[in-house]
């Protein structure tokens, strides 16, 4: 390491203020507005295999590292935790390169008004990949100032020393972090020191217990839910229970007299009721009589009609030799759909929030603390730096946590009665006011050629807003770019040697809120793009398998696919024929640069599908933590499952139903496989994303071993049998 360029940078006694550049930033670069479509699908086919690093948010230093008089390290992490294990793979890396025991070490998530932003979100299956160099090399960087510092306190030539789970030795002397650490006022700086072979790892790689496991077991109070401050009061707020219902009028006399109601707010279309508990808000809240202006009252059928492969704005995202012709009687064509979905995270979205003299405290779980930052202190007017966010753990997140207006609500409802507001979403509320999956419609064709393998092969497919409109993506963007780029997540053709394929993508603004949901539209994508693909397999009379891979190259990056699929074939004993009453379905998909393969066991019992086993076979480079990524497969694995076996909202007379779980049908304890089998590939020597990517395989595989067993091919999720 060369200390030929240092700096002073005066740092506050034990914190850490440590300045993005020595990180690494990503600079997304927009050109002009008339970008030509081959260009368009070219960013838009970077979008699929281009994790990007960390993108940092501001100039100012931020708080990354603090260290503690017991010699321990928190880090303010700018990607939050809900349920994914990231805090614990940050605390491996930090371990290995900052050489602390990961006992040593604790994750909090960044509170905006000091620690770092992330100028984009936690998701998208981003937050370790994404992480992964510029942790390692902040936490090599304070190992290094730290010894620098040991050795004039030591007295010592500093190549001498080394270091060891928080402790500096050399020269026959030692010291913690803490105390070198102790009346430091400036520090030096080196150039960003080389990063450690991963041989050398002692965490990285390990299946290490997760840290804020003793937490979760014992009920701390982690969650936003949980979260409280003196003299706080409580909410709940009235909307329509019609999709695009304008607030009229709102009769509160009788509310307004009920027992610990302290104040009736209305503001734009909703009314909230604040009150000194939260069954005396909800009390009063069925008490006001509220007049909506209801223009129209949606249908299912409607929406479905709105939402065809056709209507809408087009936009060819992927384009490769020459369309088929829909009516040359050669060309095959099935279409697919799938419903609208819920996010059914188990705890609610709320906030609680304290405005005092136009400083703005706000507690919440959030994906997006930076975001929810900005649109606070917008919406208030207020100067952004007087907006404090403070993230929690979340209790499901699944995208739903990535619009968080509930926290300018709060904040508002606080403002009026000059105390702090805590509002909770009732589950009525979180089901009927959630930003859903859109349904989606899709229409696949191809065509075999002389040998029986695929010559042409397209998608076309139909969404609502998934990207479009959200807090990460403003509607300039998508007009720059031609398409929604969250729901075309798996709607491009992977199967490159294909000489004639192309995707193309309609988009239709629905009258209900739609936006991100786990895996954005690689569930349904995959689901129409594998299941003809199985289709036409078995038009073929080849194995399904041999079939896919007749089309793939086996060289570059595609190589990564192409092992993947006869991975998971050989580990799951794949074959096509039906024995016992059992059948095995095949599906692959690429999502993010990582690929996956499912091999799955279906058997049908009381005329209901029954999966009981799942293999998948999965490279996303390198596992930090193994037994972590392995829980992310089989966690999206069901998830999947949920949605595409069961979950569905409907829409009638206007209304988005149901509003509870139980009739909202979702995967139960008793729909689980009997085995999830996970086999990894390290195709790439970084972490790629994880949490998504093997959700998409998992509808079509299921799919195709019904097909197998029944003869029947489902096209419409959620799989039934009638």
């Amino acid at each position: 390491m060369s200390n030929t360029k240092q700096q002073n940078k005066g740092i506050s006694r034990r914190k850490f203020l440590v300045r993005g550049g020595l990180g690494t930033l990503g600079v997304l670069a927009v050109g002009t507005y008339v970008l030509r479509n081959p260009l368009r699908r070219s960013i838009l086919e970077m979008t699929e295999t281009i994790p990007p690093s960390y993108i940092g948010s501001g100039t100012k230093p931020n708080l990354w590292f603090e260290l503690t008089k017991e010699n321990k390290v928190i880090f303010h992490s700018p990607k939050v935790e809900m349920g994914q294990g990231s805090f614990t793979s940050f605390a491996q890396m930090i371990a290995d390169e900052m050489d602390v025991a990961i006992n040593q070490i604790e994750v909090i998530g960044a509170a905006t008004k000091t620690g770092v932003i992330d100028a984009l979100s936690t998701g998208g299956s981003l937050s370790v990949g994404g992480l992964w160099k510029p942790l390692r090399e902040l936490s090599a960087t304070m190992r290094e100032m730290l010894k620098i510092e040991a050795a004039k306190k030591l007295d010592v030539n500093p190549s001498t020393l080394t270091t060891k789970n928080g402790i500096v030795s050399g020269g026959g002397k030692s010291m913690t972090y803490a105390e070198i650490a102790e009346g430091v006022m400036e520090w030096i700086v080196p150039d960003t020191p080389n990063l450690k072979p991963m041989k050398d790892y002692k965490f990285i790689g390990k299946p290490i217990r997760r840290i804020d496991l003793n937490a979760k077991v014992f009920g701390d109070p982690i969650f936003g839910l949980d979260a409280e401050m003196p003299n706080m009061l409580h909410a709940t707020i009235i909307r329509s229970n019609t999709v695009g219902a304008k607030f009229k009028s709102a009769s509160t006399n009788k509310a307004e007299n009920m027992p610990g109601v302290v104040k009736i707010v209305q503001i734009d279309d909703w009314v909230g009721v604040v009150a000194k508990s939260y069954p005396q808000a909800l009390a009063a809240k069925f008490e006001i009589d509220v007049e909506w202006d209801i223009s129209k009252k949606w249908t299912e059928e409607e929406i479905r009609g709105l939402l065809q492969v056709g209507k809408g704005d087009e936009m060819i995202t992927q384009k490769q030799g020459n369309a088929l012709d829909p009516n040359d009687d050669s060309t095959v064509s099935i279409a697919f759909t799938s419903p609208i979905g819920a996010h059914a995270q188990i705890e609610p979205n709320g906030a609680l929030a304290d405005y005092n003299d136009g400083n703005i405290s706000i507690i919440l779980s959030t994906q997006v603390p930076g975001k929810t930052q900005e649109y606070v202190a917008k919406a208030l007017g207020v100067d952004k730096e007087k907006v404090n966010v403070v993230p929690t753990y979340l209790g499901g997140g699944f995208g739903r946590r990535l619009n968080t207006n509930h926290a300018i609500q709060a904040v508002q409802l606080s403002k009026e009665v000059g105390k702090p507001v805590k509002y909770i979403f009732t589950r009525k509320e979180e089901f009927q006011n959630d930003l859903f999956r859109p349904p989606t419609h899709h229409v696949m064709r191809g065509k075999l050629n002389s040998e029986g393998f695929l010559d042409s092969l397209e998608h076309h497919y139909a969404s609502g807003d998934v990207a479009t409109g959200s807090i990460l993506f403003p509607n300039a963007v998508n007009s720059i770019l031609g398409t929604d780029i969250g729901a075309m997540r798996g709607g491009n053709i992977m199967y490159d040697k294909i000489p004639n394929h192309r995707a193309v993508q309609w988009h239709t603004t629905l009258p209900f809120a739609t936006s991100w949901w786990r895996s954005l539209g690689l569930l349904a994508n995959t689901f129409a793009i594998e299941s003809f693909v199985d289709e036409m397999a078995i038009k073929s009379g080849k194995n399904p398998v041999e079939f896919r891979l007749a089309s793939i190259s086996n060289e570059g990056n595609q190589k990564r696919l192409y092992d993947i699929i006869k991975l998971a074939a050989e580990k799951g004993n794949y074959n096509d024929k039906p024995s016992n009453g059992i059948a095995k379905g095949f599906a692959a998909s690429t999502d993010a640069n990582s690929p996956s393969a499912h091999v799955v066991e279906v058997s049908i019992e009381n005329s209901q599908i029954k999966v009981h086993k799942v293999v998948c076979a999965f490279d996303c480079g390198v596992t930090v933590n193994p037994d972590q990524v392995k829980a992310q497969c089989e966690g999206s694995i069901i998830m999947g499952m949920s949605g595409a076996m069961f979950e569905k909202m409907t829409l009638e007379n206007g209304q988005l139903s149901p509003t509870i779980y139980g009739p909202y049908d979702m995967a139960l304890m008793k729909h689980a496989p009997k085995e999830i089998d996970i086999h990894f590939i390290q195709g790439v020597d970084i972490p790629l994303p994880v949490g998504e990517p093997p959700m998409g395989p998992i509808g079509a595989a299921v799919a195709n071993a019904v097909r197998r067993l029944t003869g029947k091919r489902l096209t419409d999720l959620p799989l039934k049998l009638s």
